[in-house]
């Protein structure tokens, strides 16, 4: 397998030395993730990525709906918690078309802004501080409330709510231009 991975490193090499110089390539260029079925490329911000995921058309919903789009195009950094379909799904019935309801923005603004943190902190950045920290690890949100994190096992991690609920990050490091992405099975509410 190593000889493999080596021979695959030097053709992609040599294809990026005839297409442009080695250089040219950015470093995290390898590092596109696929999410929903689409790929999430790094040099894209936080929303061109998310439009694209099959798996988070609820959140990008919300974000339209909430008015926070040009926000999360913005520079940042941002670290956003993502929950999926299935996780706002899970929702008790009908309460992603309330909040979906114009009335309802302030509502729907607080859960979407909960969901971030300012700055750029991947799974390693956050695993290092908790355990730094003894175990677990309070982040204030962009909403104001905090979310804490914790380890699940040795490379997992949790998010837990001002409420108690537990979500767990399925898919860490989702790099963006703009921030970093961690994909969460549930969705945080504020308390």
């Amino acid at each position: 397998m190593h000889s493999r991975f080596s021979l695959r490193a030097i053709a992609l090499a040599a294809g990026f030395a005839i297409a442009a110089p080695l250089a040219a390539v950015p470093v995290y260029a390898a590092m596109t993730v696929m999410v929903g079925g689409a790929p999430m490329v790094p040099t894209k911000n936080i929303v061109e990525n998310a439009v694209n995921s099959k798996d988070h058309t609820t959140l990008v919903a919300a974000v339209k709906a909430a008015g926070l789009v040009d926000t999360l195009e913005g520079p940042g950094p941002f670290t956003v918690f993502a929950p999926t379909n299935e996780a706002f799904a899970a929702l008790p019935k009908g309460t992603v078309d309330s909040l979906l309801k114009p009335e309802n923005k302030d509502k729907l603004t607080a859960i979407l802004t909960y969901h971030v943190v300012p700055g750029r902190l991947t799974a390693a950045d956050i695993a290092g501080k908790i355990d730094e920290m003894g175990g677990k690890l309070t982040l204030k949100t962009v909403q104001g409330e905090d979310l804490t994190f914790a380890r699940m096992g040795k490379s997992g991690l949790t998010v837990t709510d001002a409420k108690g609920d537990v979500a767990r990050i399925t898919i860490a490091d989702v790099l963006q231009s703009n921030g970093v992405i961690h994909v969460v099975n549930k969705v945080l509410i504020p308390g």
